[in-house]
């Protein structure tokens, strides 16, 4: 199988979170029930989010607010007790008040123990919980907010002594004693990837070496998963064990390999499962492509951050917000329905589109731009989007859809018409068409904006369409047209005739169609 490499070690983390109750007592803040996280009132908590290197990158704390601002629920903290520069008390104390500020909960994970064994300087499991001893009084009573990630990814490919699971059961004890109850989440070996399939074996050893009960695993799924019967069989063997797991770590790429990570957010969403991705932003050492936006800045999305937030099972639209702040309803109120696009700067192979932005409730993320009846184009941020590798000499028939920060969908927008021009990009004029307005028995069209697209002037112009069968037009305007079968002949009119180069005008129609059809036409034919 293949293994992660030593040199990248420093670019993963895990995430999810758990706060444990003594058996004995009532559950003091999130905790687990079988395969399940829950928090302290019961409500399940599913973990989406992603990491932050605070600890390499202190002076970023704008990150929190925009994590959050992107839907997260959950922010896992990168910290050090001495391998980096170490993050003491009052550090920790104001690292919880901001994941608290803003709503997330706070999985803090010690980052010294990356690669025992393999990678020089890298601390044991037994001094990582030495350091969260250091720093109870910044966790204590927290029980609710903070999950406790002992050591990020503590056993490299090489063996040691003690070994993986007595190492981690002797942390998880020595926390319990010194009066830890939060939920604890301990991290695979093998560089976090567990290819040696160490802890899917002696989970239930860890687990019950726990007096609380409160153990959450975690595994990074980088290279090793890059199939989706590889990621299935891992997840299964936890759900068959009864044990709680979560994607603390994965990312679209690795040089280890290349991870499928559509399989892991579909299958973390199906099985209630929490993920999540890394990283926000700093990545070194050949792995910068892991950034999810660039230089912290939040409105720079990479192609990675854009999947996880934003792409199917992304962040926006499966997290929801923990119970202890009030979360957990699901915003049922979708975008309103964009404008109907425009289209301009036609070529052979591409065109401009623009609309009237949508509103929400919460926050509109993005449109999706589609090919009648729904071959998606393209998306963009903003309500333009200019498309290339369209085909010549093609008539496009298109519409948009809004998407909010809740994962809904507005309903399409009106459709607009244009026709590429020949190859090349030549042609003396285009013809480009907008569907104003429709109802269940007829249509508006207006625009059908003509352009000359020719270096010379024109004295007049011609632009032929087709009636879908059953269609009749029922008036026009700023057109002589005529109608011959289901075939629209539209010439200019004495007034509007004159075009220069690059010069457009304009015409509009109405017809009627059988009850309940959606098909307007298409093809727009411009010739002098």
């Amino acid at each position: 199988m293949r293994i992660r490499l030593a040199a990248l070690a420093a670019v993963c983390l895990p995430l999810f979170f758990l706060s444990a109750p003594v058996p004995a007592h009532a559950a003091t803040g999130i905790h687990v029930s079988g395969t399940k996280i829950l928090e302290a009132g019961g409500q399940e908590f599913v973990m989406r989010g992603t990491s932050h290197a605070h600890t390499w990158y202190p002076t970023q704390t704008k990150a929190f607010a925009d994590i959050k601002s992107l839907g997260a629920n959950t922010v896992r903290v990168v910290l050090s007790g001495g391998r980096w520069t170490a993050n003491g008390v009052s550090d920790v104390a104001d690292v919880v008040s901001r994941c608290k500020a803003n709503r997330l909960i706070c999985v803090l994970e010690n980052h010294d123990t990356t690669g025992y064994g393999e990678q020089g300087g890298a601390y044991t499991l037994d001094q990582a919980a030495d350091y969260w001893i250091s720093v109870k009084s910044a966790l204590a009573g927290q029980e609710n907010y903070v999950i406790v990630n002992i050591g990020n990814e503590p056993v490299g490919n090489n063996a040691v002594t003690p070994d993986w699971t007595t190492a981690t059961a002797n942390a998880v004890k020595k926390l319990r004693a010194n009066g830890f109850d939060h939920a604890l989440m301990v991290d695979a070996p093998n560089w976090g990837q567990d290819w040696q399939n160490v802890m899917r074996t002696t989970a239930r050893t860890v687990f019950d070496a726990d007096p609380s009960k409160n153990t959450i695993f975690s595994v990074h799924m980088y290279g090793v998963y890059d199939t989706a019967a590889e990621i299935t069989s891992y997840l299964d063997a936890f759900r068959t064990a009864g044990l709680p797991l979560v994607i603390g770590e994965f990312g679209f790429n690795h040089s280890d390999g290349d991870p499928d990570e559509d399989t892991i957010m579909a299958q973390s969403v199906s099985r209630g499962l929490g993920y999540l991705g890394w990283s926000w932003s700093g990545n070194g050492g050949g792995v910068e492509y892991l950034d999810q936006v660039t230089n912290f800045d939040v409105t720079r999305l990479t192609s990675w951050g854009q999947r996880l937030f934003n792409g199917a099972n992304g962040i926006a639209a499966t997290a929801r917000e923990a119970a202890v702040y009030g979360g957990t309803t699901p915003d049922p109120t979708p975008p309103s329905v964009p404008g109907t696009p425009v289209a301009s700067g036609v070529t052979s192979t591409g065109a401009t589109l623009n609309w009237t932005a949508s509103t929400d409730n919460v926050r509109v993320t993005g449109y999706d731009v589609y090919r009648a009846p729904g071959t998606l184009l393209g998306q963009s941020a903003t309500n333009s989007i200019t498309l290339s590798g369209l085909t010549p000499a093609t008539a496009y028939q298109v519409y948009v859809r809004a998407r909010d920060a809740a994962g809904n969908v507005s309903g399409q927008s009106g459709q607009a018409t244009f026709t590429t021009l020949t190859g090349g990009g030549g042609g003396g004029c285009t013809a480009v068409a907008t569907v104003q307005s429709q109802w269940s028995s007829g249509y508006v069209v207006q625009p059908v904006t003509v352009t000359n697209t020719s270096g010379a002037a024109k004295t007049s112009w011609t632009v032929t369409f087709t009636l879908p069968a059953g269609h009749v037009l029922t008036g026009s305007w700023n057109a002589a047209v005529t109608v011959s079968g289901q075939t629209v002949t539209a010439r200019n009119l004495s007034y509007n005739g004159a075009l220069g180069p690059n010069a457009s005008t304009a015409f509009g129609f109405q017809a009627s169609r059988p009850n309940g059809q959606t098909t307007v036409p298409s093809g727009y034919t411009c010739a002098n």
